[in-house]
């Protein structure tokens, strides 16, 4: 059989048009771009939620420095050392455990030569969280 006793039915029913190519796609397209952005939103929400809880790791530890010893430590490094803390958590949202900024305590008035120790810890990133307060303000 030759190809001009082909009919041109037959012929077209071997693949796809341009038209159907395109539109498969764009489909795909559509569906790449709406994964990405649930994948980038969910990747968000699962950084704030290991800042949350390394924020309260690290403020627990302070608080029990504090009952045990009657004051606050000195630096973050005294919590692993005294071993309040197995290491000083990374900071999920600057990938560094060196970016902590930390809010010492009020001098007190009767004892003011005395040495400030760390009251809070918070996250150096200026970034808006889910809920629109800066992770600095966490």
């Amino acid at each position: 059989m030759s190809l001009l006793s082909i009919s041109p039915a037959s012929r077209r029913q071997g693949g796809f048009t341009l038209m159907e190519l395109l539109v498969v796609m764009s489909i795909l397209s559509i569906l790449a771009t709406v994964g990405l952005a649930g994948y980038r939103y969910k990747t968000k929400v699962a950084r704030e939620a290991v800042l949350k809880e390394n924020l309260f790791q690290m403020h627990n530890a302070l608080e029990q420095h504090r009952v045990d010893r009657g004051r606050y430590p000195a630096s973050l490094s005294a919590l692993r050392d005294l071993q309040y803390l197995r290491e000083i958590p990374m900071d999920p949202m600057t990938q560094s455990k060196d970016t902590w900024a930390t809010e010492l305590e009020d001098a007190d008035p009767s004892n003011p030569e005395a040495e400030l120790g760390i009251r809070r810890v918070r996250s150096t990133s200026t970034d808006l969280g889910t809920n629109g307060i800066p992770y600095n303000e966490w």
